[in-house]
């Protein structure tokens, strides 16, 4: 889709659930490439409009996903001289302003594409969230909702390791050896916002003392959980548990977003 509307980029990004920086030109003094109030949007993995092209925009984009990558709130202004600075022949100068529209959404991995993955997907899609859906079973993912990542992988512990910091993470998978191996590598990160495994009080008790025996602190165990979900939203039909799931993730980044 070409774009020719800043505004229409940003309502798609928005729509999309993905942080940019809107990047303005605000005064330049000799040539420059693009006179004041051109304005260029860039995303983690795109760009929308042009400042000018050339060394100038090259630069500005990697300065943008570099307050991308660091979750930086404010704007800021860069005068940019674009003979000496940039090697470009305008010879003017032109300063620039970042603003940095940023998404404050929970990165979620769910692992596991049976029933209740499948039911507890669609509810989570539906929230101001960034979804992972990982299996070893491509068959699985027979409907995935809008703005879902699928990951089809043999090995999911790959997705564990390549997870951002503060990521949820979600595991339900159709084997129990599976759960107990992502919820080792999960508790040896240490940087999740929230961990939960499905199973029973049962499961529960057999993982944290199979987890201990492996090494990992009872402090760390501690913070799986499991059974997961929310503890008065009771039944066993897979929508019964997505509701409990989901309703403990929106408790945790609400918490988050209050600063609690």
């Amino acid at each position: 889709m070409i774009y020719h509307d800043w505004i229409a980029v940003l309502h798609s990004l928005r729509e999309k659930r993905e942080s940019c920086v809107l990047v303005t030109v605000l005064s330049q003094r000799g040539s420059v490439p693009r006179d004041r109030g051109s304005k260029m949007v860039i995303s983690a993995r795109d760009t929308y409009l042009t400042i000018g092209g050339g060394h100038l925009e090259y630069q500005c984009i990697a300065l943008a996903r570099e307050m991308l990558e660091q979750r930086c709130q404010q704007p800021r202004s860069e005068e940019f001289a674009l003979a000496a600075r940039l090697g470009q022949c305008c010879g003017g100068h032109a300063t620039l302003l970042f603003e940095p529209l940023m998404q404050q959404q929970p990165e979620i991995q769910l692992y596991g594409a049976g029933h209740v993955g499948q039911a507890l997907v669609n509810l989570l899609a539906t929230l101001p969230c960034h979804i992972t859906w990982i299996d070893s079973r491509a068959a699985q993912f027979r409907h995935v909702p809008p703005g879902v990542t699928v990951r089809q992988v043999e090995d999911p512990i790959d997705c564990v390791k390549e997870a951002a910091p503060d990521s949820y993470f979600i595991v339900m998978t159709h084997d129990h050896p599976l759960d107990l191996a992502l919820s080792e590598a999960i508790l040896r990160r240490g940087d999740f916002r929230y961990a939960g495994v499905i199973g029973s009080a049962t499961k529960a008790q057999r993982f944290r003392y199979r987890l201990e025996g492996k090494g990992i602190a009872a402090d760390a165990v501690a913070r799986l959980r499991c059974p997961l979900g929310l503890p008065d939203v009771k039944g066993k039909l897979p929508a019964e548990i997505a509701v409990a799931v989901a309703g403990e993730i929106i408790s945790v980044y609400q918490r988050q977003q209050s600063g609690c």
